[in-house]
């Protein structure tokens, strides 16, 4: 038969009694994890301080970038190509110029008539150079994949059509230049003179100032 249990006469269980040498591994652990929370408590703080960098694809939602990837460059705004001066306007120029000739005119460029003329120094003529510009721009953003599978449509409906339609009108800017593909031609028409009002303020302004080139008295 089994020898019986013998138990405490106070009824109380007796202690566990561990050898020192356990005891002391089990005192390294438990000060390698309270190191360890010790170490991410301080990293927790840090994040939740610091503000998330601007180039963070997370910034909007108030998330810091993660650690180790790269940041993107911030692209620069657009801006309307009247806006810009000297090279920036040429560069510019020049890389409307690549999209209208390979890409718009190719594609979209129905044939010159009286109709529906065109110029070939289109860039010549500054309202025309703004038009095709800010209908680039708007392609560039709805041919992007965030606008949705829609956004090439929009684009045609709301802003090709419309566009063409005022640069190419039979009495647009355009309309006193090739009206033939065989005989190409370019003219710039006149605009319209200053108000009255511009005209009368500038006479004033001489009249209080004196002709250029004349004294005082």
């Amino acid at each position: 038969m089994p020898e019986p249990i013998n138990s405490p006469l106070d009824g109380q269980t007796e202690p566990v009694r561990i050898p020192e040498s356990d005891l002391e591994s089990i005192e390294a652990s438990v000060r390698k994890l309270l190191d360890q929370s010790a170490e991410q408590a301080r990293q927790l703080d840090s994040l939740a301080s610091a503000p998330p960098p601007s180039d963070s694809p997370f910034g909007a939602f108030g998330m810091p970038a993660f650690a180790g990837l790269p940041s993107q460059p911030a692209q620069p705004e657009p801006r309307p190509i009247l806006e810009l001066e000297g090279e920036e306007y040429e560069d510019e120029l020049d890389a409307l110029s690549d999209w209208v000739d390979d890409f718009l005119i190719r594609v979209y460029g129905a044939e010159v008539t009286t109709a529906a003329p065109w110029c070939e120094q289109w860039q010549e003529h500054v309202d025309v150079v703004a038009w095709l510009h800010a209908l680039w721009l708007a392609y560039q953003q709805h041919k992007d994949p965030e606008s949705g599978l829609s956004g090439l449509f929009v684009w045609h409906r709301d802003f090709l059509t419309h566009a063409m339609a005022t640069v190419r009108a039979p009495g647009g800017p355009l309309s006193a230049c090739m009206t033939d593909p065989d005989r190409p031609a370019h003219r710039l028409l006149p605009g319209p003179p200053p108000s009255h009002r511009t005209t009368t303020a500038a006479t004033e302004e001489l009249e209080n100032n004196g002709e250029p080139g004349q004294g005082a008295g």
